[in-house]
């Protein structure tokens, strides 16, 4: 067991990032256990003990008698700085053991910036950065979340990924590894027969081809036994599947510093940008009545006061407004304010709003994603602006003078004029509450504008999309903050906008292929973790990594792709089909809107899981 000295604690900012002992950390005997299961978030505390996933999947493994799990994130510079010179490994939360003792080391991949935290953690383990070199008894390192939706950039560092939901398999891969330890079977014979469980993926038994151009020319197993397809696994039964009532308290202010109640997964809606909306179908909800017993389960084992609704779309749940009514008689006794993720303007009505009102008085966020009604049809938003200024008013009406509405600029067929079409909408939203009798309103109005700047992800319609460069987002940009001058209610609206250097990384990173992890590598080896925190972030580190490695960025972000192209992900079935998203693509270049699925199926490919809306229409 290793522990932090009071001498190094008091060294760093915020200690409690790295003592554990937290209210509802699993405690076991390390002796009465078959497997230990570090489970890690490759960035900060904070922001990894806000994460859903984790609380799941760390709670799930839990409830195994034969399993420990423990947790596991970034050391922060300061920490990481002394850890390298005092030859400190990293170690666990829960009983502070050395990292590389486990048996498997989880890494969840939420984000394409923390790739170098993925080496980071690797290398303050004492782990080799690639499973090529690892030991036979060096933990099993398997990836799982949204990014293993393409893992290729990042597959030399791992030994296993998961495709899909983790309530799914785990148990099926962890009985299948207590039983080649009892047989004595060596690290690559695991892998062998790990790669045959649906939905695990073993990338050091599969091999990649380029053509001259760069692009891919073909992947394939190694072993005839494993499958050229791997399937992603989804929960079809939502209702009895595990979810956590007792999940970990962080000691220190996290992202998302309340309870996390999912309330269904999946989205209706078909935003063609969105790669969660297309990875997580079909969409399924969870039952009303478990979604009541839950929360005040939660709340009693947490001390929270305050319950988050999460999903993609909140407003699409069905018993959406039964759950709040519950919430606001038996919460509001507790003490206990409501919140929302953003919501769909169109979905609000007004008596709902007012009750929640009581709770909540914070501001309400809405995601318009684009200005003009052009560009909503062409990202398939499904909102128009009436539908926009009525539920803005709707809220203003309410009493609500808080708005933060969200936008992307560089979307595919964007103009100038679509971008100046954001503070236009801006100030008739203002204006639409300037409406209201002076003595009526609730002071003045503030608008806040946040743009960030579009990445094409795989498996969604725009993964065929040129990315714009740099430049080109900040030149978009600033024709939006030049028409925001000409706007009446310009001091009634604020403009931020995210970093151009770093959306463009991402999307290098997103569609990359497995020549990427040489990039990865070489910008790590010259100092660069944390490359989603401004401080750390290093543009340059980056354009002199890809250019040692003879790789061009810009092959992988500004270059439009060819409809037969094979892409680094296509061995890997999400649910929706290429010929799904390649006729979303086409559709989106016309501006023609798709209805959404409870309107009419689009025939995606999803409803081969059941479950959800698939299963509704049967």
């Amino acid at each position: 067991m290793l522990m932090l000295s009071d001498e190094i604690l008091m060294q760093v900012d915020k200690p409690a990032r790295y003592i554990g002992n937290e209210i509802n950390a699993v405690k076991k005997n390390a002796d009465e256990v078959d497997i230990r299961f570090c489970m890690c978030f490759p960035d900060v505390y904070e922001i990894g003990m806000s994460h859903l996933g984790i609380q799941v999947i760390y709670g799930m493994l839990n409830e195994r008698e034969d399993v420990w799990c423990e947790r596991l994130y970034s050391p922060w510079g300061d920490l990481d700085k002394i850890m390298r010179e005092k030859n400190i490994p990293l170690f666990s939360l829960e009983s502070q053991t050395p990292v590389k003792e486990f048996d498997f080391l989880g890494i969840t991949l939420q984000y394409e910036m923390c790739y170098t935290n993925i080496l980071q953690i690797l290398d303050l383990s004492k782990i080799a950065l690639r499973a090529k070199d690892r030991a036979e008894d060096d933990p099993i390192v398997i990836g799982g979340g949204p990014c293993v939706y393409n893992p290729e950039p990042v597959a030399p560092f791992f030994d296993l990924f998961y495709i899909g939901e983790g309530e799914t398999e785990y148990d099926r891969l962890l009985d299948l590894y207590k039983e080649c330890k009892k047989n004595g079977l060596q690290r690559r014979d695991f892998l062998i027969k790990a790669g045959q469980i649906p939905g695990i993926y073993a990338p050091s038994l599969y091999e990649d081809t380029y053509n001259e151009d760069g692009t891919l020319k073909s992947f394939e197993p190694l072993y005839e036994e494993l499958p050229k397809v791997i399937e992603k696994q989804v929960v079809t039964d939502f209702d009895s599947v595990y979810y956590p009532n007792k999940p970990v308290v962080p000691f220190i202010k996290a992202t998302q510093d309340r309870v996390m109640l999912e309330i269904q997964r999946g989205c209706i809606r078909g935003c063609r940008f969105c790669q969660a909306g297309m990875i997580y179908r079909p969409n399924r909800e969870k039952n009303v009545e478990r979604l009541k017993k839950l929360s005040l389960e939660m709340i009693k084992n947490t001390g929270h006061e305050e319950i988050s609704l999460v999903s993609l779309s909140t407003s699409d749940y069905k018993e959406l407004e039964e759950l709040i009514m519950f919430m606001i008689d038996d919460l509001k006794k507790l003490g206990v304010q409501l919140s929302f993720p953003s919501l769909r303007i169109d979905a609000f009505a007004i008596e709902l709003m007012k009750k929640v009102k009581g709770i909540n008085k914070s501001s309400l966020t809405f995601a318009p994603e684009a200005g003009s009604q052009r560009m909503r049809d062409v990202i398939n938003k499904g909102l128009t602006k009436e539908d926009i200024i009525g539920g803005a008013g709707m809220a203003f009406d309410a009493g609500w003078n808080k708005v933060k509405l969200y936008f992307m600029l560089g979307l595919p067929t964007e103009t100038d004029e679509d971008a100046r079409e954001i503070p236009r909408l801006a100030n008739d939203i203002a204006k639409r509450y300037y409406e209201i009798p002076k003595n009526q309103r609730n002071g003045k109005v503030n608008i806040t504008m946040a743009a960030s700047f579009f990445v094409p992800k795989p498996f969604t319609p725009f993964q065929w999309a040129a990315q714009y460069t740099s430049k080109e987002f900040l030149d978009r940009s600033h024709v939006l903050a030049e028409e925001l001058k000409n706007q009446l209610n310009q001091k009634s609206i604020s403009y931020h906008w995210h970093e151009s250097d770093t959306a463009h990384l991402e999307g290098a990173l997103a569609r990359g292929d497995r020549r990427m992890a040489d990039v990865i590598e070489e910008v790590y080896r010259q100092g660069e973790i944390f490359s989603a925190w401004g401080e750390f972030f290093s543009y340059e580190r980056w354009e002199k990594a890809f250019e040692k490695c003879g790789l061009d960025m810009m092959f992988y972000t500004t270059r439009e792709r060819d409809k037969d192209e094979l892409f680094p992900w296509d061995f890997i079935n999400a649910g929706v089909t290429k010929q799904f998203l390649w006729k979303e693509w086409e559709r989106a270049l016309n501006g023609e809107v798709t209805p959404n699925c409870r309107q009419r199926c689009s025939n995606c490919g999803s409803i081969s899981y059941g479950g959800g809306v698939c299963y509704d229409k049967g």
